[in-house]
């Protein structure tokens, strides 16, 4: 049955209206409904059958990989099955959790790095979870999604544009999910302002910022961690190496994919300065790793233009002395939100002319349901509990048979920035076009998974 459109949704294909897009790819579509696609069957709005129990197979389960183990296993309906890593440690403590858990003692992979094949052949998965270094994410989603399961992947989900498109592709043909974990996307603050949003607090959306701001620099040079392979992207790549966690919560809000989407990507990079000022400081003038050379411009912006003619501004700063911070704002005809340096809301004709809110303000009236729903169990889980709650509503869609909250295009979508902000820096800013994974589909309008059987 077709979800009724809010107000932003009414005022989305308005504007759709007027540009007269192409809409020759769509056949027997309505708002709310699946569009059917003229080529490869579409993801949107793609539900399997509910399952009692989800089984899971885990590849990679260092640091990240390990709490999503952990989140799981306190999860109602989930079986781990089996854990691969190329540190057999690893593996073994996996295992030991499991079992503590109360659950049998998972298949231990560890022969290598491609043993992931092997746990992808088993025949009692339904998802395949990766949470390997990036350039791993791609090969362990494809093998999943060939022999069967459903895929997961810690974020970016690929590194190339050629590598979103064949995930879309693999996705498309086996009919299996493949998804993005983005966790910023179920921050409490970022739900709160996509509810607000929804409820046309902010007015029609004309503008956002976001990012990733995280001083990584030490990070990047501990070889006995994540310094091991992520270094190494900062030698070769300029771009927006991780751009999902902002553009995941704005994409929400400006209904990305949903009747709406990403037209133009122009990005700029500064000089390079800070990984290797760091390395001489800390390591001295005449060490090894005062002599490596890093491309990765120490703060990268890039500027998205939407089809409803919204702007988008993304920094990505993983070199420089600073306070995390993700540069979250929207901002529409009424007002606005900001999260950093501290969550502060600001709506005409209910805030005082040119002061701030605070968020306690608009907390109790706007809180999500989801947070209001799984608070307690979320609680004590990574990045303040956002991280239990990806995984909750993943094992929830694939129990309920409801389609996930982001789907293969979303991970698509966000994940492309990576190289299209390379190649735009390597041409002096120019504009890109930015592709279309959907073929069409973001035309029609239709509502977040996460709103549809979330009451706001």
């Amino acid at each position: 049955m077709p979800h009724p459109m809010n107000r932003r949704q009414v005022i989305r294909l308005g504007a759709l209206g007027s540009l007269g897009v192409a809409t020759a790819a769509i056949r027997g579509s309505s708002a709310g409904a699946s569009p059917v696609i003229d080529g490869p069957a579409t993801m949107i709005d793609f539900h399997d059958k509910p399952m009692d129990v989800v089984r899971i197979g885990f590849v990679g389960v260092g640091l990240q990989g390990t709490a999503h183990v952990e989140n799981f296993l306190k999860i109602e309906g989930v079986e781990v099955r089996a854990v691969c890593d190329i540190v057999e440690d690893r593996v073994e403590r996996a295992q030991n959790m499991v079992v503590e858990a109360g659950q049998k003692k998972p298949r231990g992979f560890s022969r290598g790095p491609e043993d992931f094949l092997r746990l992808c052949d088993r025949k009692d998965l339904d998802l395949v979870f990766c949470s390997t270094p990036w350039e791993w994410h791609v090969p362990v989603c494809v093998a999943a999604m060939k022999t069967g399961k459903h895929a997961a992947t810690e974020v970016p989900m690929a590194l190339t544009v050629d590598e979103c498109w064949r995930l879309v592709e693999v996705s498309e043909a086996t009919r299996r999910h493949c998804v993005m974990m983005e966790n910023c996307n179920y921050d409490r603050f970022e739900l709160m302002v996509l509810n607000m949003v929804e409820q046309g607090l902010f007015g029609e959306l004309l503008h956002a910022r976001c990012g990733y701001l995280h001083d990584l620099r030490a990070v990047k040079h501990d070889m006995d961690g994540e310094g091991v392979w992520r270094r190494t992207h900062s030698m070769t790549t300029n771009g927006d190496l991780y751009p999902t966690h902002g553009i995941g919560p704005v994409a929400q809000c400006f209904d990305i994919n949903r009747g709406n989407s990403f037209t133009t990507l122009s990005s700029f990079g500064t000089k390079s300065r800070g990984l290797g000022r760091y390395a001489m400081e800390n390591f001295g003038h005449d060490s090894p790793q005062a002599g490596e050379v890093f491309v990765l411009s120490d703060i990268v912006t890039t500027v998205l233009q939407t089809a409803n003619s919204e702007t988008v501004v993304v920094t990505h700063d993983t070199s420089s002395p600073r306070p995390y911070s993700r540069d979250y704002l929207v901002q529409g005809t009424r007002g606005l939100a900001r999260k950093y340096p501290e969550p502060r809301i600001y709506i005409e004709g209910r805030s005082d002319p040119h002061r701030w809110d605070p968020v306690d303000a608009y907390l109790e009236e706007y809180d999500h349901s989801v947070w209001r729903r799984l608070e307690e169990q979320s609680r004590g889980a990574g990045h303040g509990g956002m991280d239990f709650i990806e995984d909750f509503r993943l094992v929830e869609a694939l129990r309920k048979g409801r389609p996930v909250d982001m789907d293969v295009y979303d991970g698509a979508m966000m994940s492309a920035v990576v190289e299209l902000s390379g190649r735009s820096i390597e041409q002096g800013g120019e504009p890109l076009p930015f592709p279309d994974f959907t073929r069409g589909g973001w035309q029609v309008a239709r509502s977040l998974e996460i709103m549809r059987n979330e009451p706001a």
